[in-house]
Formats: C-alpha cells, sequence, structure tokens
C-alpha cells in the first residue's frame, strides 16, 4: 500500500511529526528521505525581505499528486509527504517540505529529488520577493530546468 499526503498551507509545519507519521505509516519501511527548503535572505544580488508565495488552489494540490504518481512509477517507494507554504513568508522560514520512504536509501534519496525538481519546475507557484529595489517576481532557473530535464 503506497501512502501519500499532499498539503498546500499557509501555516509552518513540524519537520519531526511530518516524518514520525510517514515511517508510522508502514512497518516495511528502511530509509526516509527529507528535503526541506527555506526562504533564504538574498537572491539574485538583493537582500531580500519577505518572499509571498501564491498558487492556484485545487490545479497546485492535483499537479503535486500527479508528480507523486509519477515518483511512485518510477521509483520503488512506499509513501510520501509534500507540504508547500504559500503566503507571505520572512527569510528562514519553511517552504516546503518533500519526505519520501522506501526499504533503502537509494530509492528513497532519487524520488525526493526528483519530486523537488518537478515542484521547482512544473507546480504552479508564483513567488515574488520584496527587495530594496522593490517587489520583483522570480523568474524560473536555467539550472532548475536543467535539472528536471535529466529525469526525461
Amino acid at each position: 500500500m503506497f501512502h501519500t499526503h499532499i498539503a498546500v498551507q499557509t501555516a509552518d509545519f513540524d519537520v519531526s511529526e511530518e516524518l514520525r507519521l510517514l515511517r508510522a505509516a508502514d512497518a516495511r519501511i528502511g530509509a526516509v528521505c527529507s528535503f526541506v527548503g527555506t526562504v533564504r535572505d538574498r537572491n539574485d544580488g538583493s537582500s531580500v525581505a519577505s518572499m509571498e508565495l501564491e498558487h492556484y488552489p485545487g490545479m497546485t494540490e492535483k499537479s503535486i499528486a500527479e508528480m507523486v504518481e509519477a515518483a511512485r512509477q518510477r521509483f520503488d517507494i512506499y509513501g510520501a509527504r509534500v507540504i508547500h507554504r504559500v503566503g507571505l513568508l520572512a527569510p528562514q522560514d519553511q517552504i516546503v517540505l518533500v519526505a519520501v520512504s522506501s526499504a533503502h536509501r537509494g530509492e528513497s534519496f532519487a524520488a525526493c529529488e526528483f519530486l523537488m525538481d518537478y515542484l521547482k519546475t512544473q507546480a504552479p507557484f508564483w513567488k515574488k520577493e520584496d527587495t530594496p529595489e522593490g517587489a520583483r517576481w522570480v523568474d524560473a532557473r536555467v539550472a532548475d530546468d536543467a535539472a528536471m530535464a535529466r529525469w526525461n
């Protein structure tokens, strides 16, 4: 049985609790890999006072569910938890958690990286940073697209 949890929310999340819930879902689990993304205080040479994340409700969750299903089909994993925050965030705030479980570490590491690459390039999120020069939308990065291309 595959266990998944997907949430798009304004509230912060407790990484320890999320990993506990993932592990508790299946006694076959021998490995859990997780990634936590946070807001940086600098980007593209400017300081960042805050970041606002927007999304398309319903469509975003559906898109993430499709990404998790693609990871399940591609890797031998038992479960995944993906939490992505939206709203106004400050430097050092948590933005995203991707956690994946499997029997062995290799599948968990690969699936976690695969899901993050998808989230960075395919999920319908929009980021706006508040900088000394004014507010600016964050464009997709060439490096993120290159990371995603390697999975094709």
